[in-house]
């Protein structure tokens, strides 16, 4: 009786696990989408290969390498997001930028953990 109750708990354990996993990698997500829907709707603009792009094209190109690299493994939070696809182009490997209206360009990494980090502090704290 006590090997079945140890094998129930423990395949029980497993299952809430795996729950709370894709809780995680949707809340991801979400993040991530939220994030990039910053650009995309801010007035910044986005240096990417030689050109600047505004931030509604930022956006569509990043929303596409985050396809790309959360079906790789490689973008399960925004933070490995922002190191893997947000920081510089996968061709040249040249540095994105972001640049708001006056301010000077700053690297898009920096920018993009700024923005997460106002974002979880808008709605109450970390969630990463």
């Amino acid at each position: 009786m006590k090997a079945r109750t140890l094998i129930l708990a423990s395949v029980l354990l497993f299952c809430a696990s795996l729950t709370s996993a894709s809780a995680q990698a949707q809340d991801a997500g979400t993040e991530i989408s939220q994030l990039l829907d910053v650009l995309g709707t801010s007035q910044c603009e986005f240096y990417r290969n030689g050109t600047w792009y505004s931030g509604a094209d930022a956006e569509a190109h990043l929303q596409k390498k985050y396809a790309y690299l959360h079906r790789k493994g490689l973008a399960e939070t925004p933070e490995e997001f922002i190191d893997n696809g947000g920081t510089k182009s996968s061709v040249s490997g040249e540095a994105y930028q972001v640049k708001c209206d006056d301010a000077a360009p700053e690297p898009s990494a920096q920018w993009l953990r700024e923005q997460l980090h106002l974002m979880r502090s808008r709605q109450g704290g970390d969630m990463n």
